[in-house]
């Protein structure tokens, strides 16, 4: 096992031996990239200039997270141009944008998948019918990950549904709640998108992204993920508390008519 974990690599900070001057031999071998591919970026002004010692070019921590960013940057689909209008926007600062991207792609809370065999979800939930199947499969509630191996990306979800299913309610039937709350909270989470995109990034990008609000404008998006989480529970525990309650009064009037 490696001695630094990936998340670690992926938020770019420097390994062993990144802090010191390094060669554009063991920069490319650091982050792993082709000489040639830093060259190139380094032309395209994606990369700052190393400084030059003996007619040698000597490369630091900070082209090692610029160009970490740039890998992960092309992961998510940017290509060069699009990464190149980024690093002009956030004054070329590889540790602005990274903030940021971390900021968005963070996950709320992480769980650690789960390995189960076909086997031991048949135990679980029993046979299930192919447009169960397919369901399951679109809500990326399990992963195939072949000879009869399923990843089960949030075993707490996978936990509640045996919940659902042992109080005697059919799997299809929670699947089917499973996609309506899944419609629903995809709808409420672009709501709140949209409001720190039109509320803070525009005005911030509209202002000329002045140096001293990138650390607030960065915070804000951590700030506002776990605002809306808050928030939906919150509203959530009073329209259920709502609901059942109006439900338990009509159900108490049926048994009170029937019973005269």
């Amino acid at each position: 096992m490696a001695s630094v974990s990936s998340d670690t690599k992926r938020a770019g900070a420097p390994q062993a031996g990144a802090g010191a001057d390094l060669t554009i031999e063991q920069l490319a071998a650091e982050v792993g990239m082709s000489v040639r591919n830093i060259r190139n970026h380094h032309s395209r002004g994606l990369l700052p200039a190393p400084e030059v010692r003996a007619r040698v070019g000597f490369y630091g921590a900070e082209h090692v997270a610029r160009l970490r960013l740039i890998l992960d940057l092309q992961a998510d689909g940017f290509n060069l141009a699009a990464i190149e209008r980024l690093m002009s926007a956030s004054g070329g600062s590889a540790a602005r944008l990274l903030g940021l991207r971390n900021a968005m792609t963070a996950p709320f809370e992480s769980e650690t998948p789960e390995v189960v065999t076909g086997e031991e979800l048949l135990q679980r939930f029993g046979e299930v019918d192919a447009k169960d199947v397919e369901r399951i499969r679109r809500l990326k509630l399990l992963v195939p990950l072949g000879d009869d191996r399923f990843e089960v990306p949030s075993p707490a979800l996978m936990k509640a549904a045996e919940q659902v299913t042992e109080l005697g309610i059919s799997l299809h039937a929670a699947l089917s709640l499973v996609e309506r709350v899944s419609r629903d909270c995809e709808s409420i989470s672009r709501a709140f998108v949209r409001l720190y995109l039109k509320e803070l990034w525009e005005p911030f990008i509209e202002g000329d992204q002045p140096d001293e609000r990138w650390d607030e404008v960065i915070e804000a998006i951590r700030a506002l993920r776990a605002i809306a989480s808050e928030a939906l529970l919150a509203i959530f525990k009073q329209r259920m508390s709502a609901e059942v309650e109006a439900a338990s009064a009509k159900l108490l009037e049926q048994h009170v008519k029937r019973s005269r």
